[in-house]
């Protein structure tokens, strides 16, 4: 198994450290400072800035079996197929596509529940470059004739992205919007997952990665200062909150998002069920 990872950030790092036995891996950042940290830390770093294939990042990807894109889109598309389509189609190994995804692709469905076959219905710009960049990845796996999978993530947290880790700074609150619940994802299911995904033997598809229990986000604000033995933040409503618009945009959509087909595919059980085990464990690795 020889793999390249486009964009090595916190979900990358999850995934990798689930494949330590691989014939090679390498991975691409966008500076020359952050792939010399990491060549710092033992990684074949290569910087590819979503712009211009450099000779190194071209001859790994001639070379892989297997390709993970972890890079988000822009307005021009994905970085990785606008630079490296010709070299991904002379790719003659390549044998696997994972493709990092967002369940905002699907949009408001009003606290409903959404699961793999649902319709998407993007509302903010990342979402519908989200979705022009899966159904571009979708005809270049079609086009090469390998098995592509793509996983859409619900909201990450872990170890130093978490309430708890927001408490601590001072940054936590309770926003409430009734009715307004949310999915989440443990970054160690991310890791564990994907990884299941890639050696796995039979197709993919989409796979939605999240976890069991939909819930309102100032619950999960609450359970972290339970925890943590500190008073909870006070109430701030949804109207009263000065959120960025990326942030607004968040609460712009609700829905409850299904792992069924995960476990049933993959066979995969998640580590953290809900936000009240990631919280426990984050805790726990802290202490």
């Amino acid at each position: 198994m020889r793999l390249v990872i486009i964009g090595f950030g916190y979900s990358a790092r999850a995934i990798a450290a689930q494949l330590p036995r691989l014939e090679s891996r390498v991975v691409t950042v966008r500076t020359p400072e952050k792939a010399e940290q990491l060549r710092a830390q033992g990684f074949n770093a290569l910087v590819f800035e979503g712009t211009t294939l450099s000779e190194d990042v071209a001859g790994a990807l001639k070379a892989a079996t297997h390709l993970l894109v972890c890079a988000p889109p822009d307005a021009a598309g994905d970085p990785l197929l606008k630079t490296a389509s010709a070299s991904l189609l002379a790719a003659r190994h390549l044998k696997r596509i994972g493709y990092l995804s967002t369940v905002g692709v699907y949009g408001d469905y009003q606290g409903g529940w959404v699961d793999e076959t649902c319709a998407l219905r993007p509302t903010s710009l990342r979402s519908r470059q989200r979705v022009a960049a899966e159904e571009a990845w979708q005809a270049m796996a079609a086009q090469k004739g390998v098995n592509l999978g793509i996983f859409r993530l619900s909201g990450i947290y872990g170890p130093g992205r978490s309430a708890i880790d927001n408490l601590r700074e001072g940054t936590a609150r309770r926003i409430i919007k009734p009715g307004q619940v949310f999915n989440r994802i443990h970054v160690a299911d991310i890791g564990a997952a994907v990884a299941r995904a890639l050696l796995h033997e039979g197709e993919l598809g989409i796979f939605n990665l999240t976890d069991d229990e939909p819930a309102p986000p100032q619950d999960v604000v609450e359970y972290a200062a339970h925890l943590l033995g500190v008073p909870r933040p006070p109430d701030i409503p949804f109207e009263d909150a000065a959120l960025s618009p990326m942030g607004r945009s968040f609460y712009g959509e609700n829905k409850r998002v299904s792992n069924a087909r995960l476990k049933a595919t993959l066979a995969y059980d998640l580590q953290y069920p809900t936000y009240r085990e990631g919280m426990t464990g984050i805790l726990a690795a802290q202490t």
